[in-house]
């Protein structure tokens, strides 16, 4: 997953051939669009952090309860 998302990337910054004019506000709009992503991702971790924790907490409760390969 992680090489086809580094693979298109490398192909959308490094174009053949690009017919098109991109304006310094098509840029602008994509970092906006980018800077909003990531935000909004570390906005939800802060809003369930909490249920993140304790589910993460009893995957690993499990684990050590029960062995590693056995559930």
């Amino acid at each position: 997953m992680m090489t086809l998302l580094l693979l298109s990337l490398f192909f959308f910054i490094f174009p053949q051939k690009a017919y098109a004019y991109l304006d310094p506000g098509t840029g602008s709009f994509f970092l906006q669009v980018l800077l909003a992503a990531l935000l909004g991702g570390l906005f939800a971790i802060k809003i369930f952090w909490s249920k993140i924790r304790i589910f993460l907490g009893e995957m690993l409760s499990r684990r050590k309860k029960y062995g590693k390969g056995e559930k």
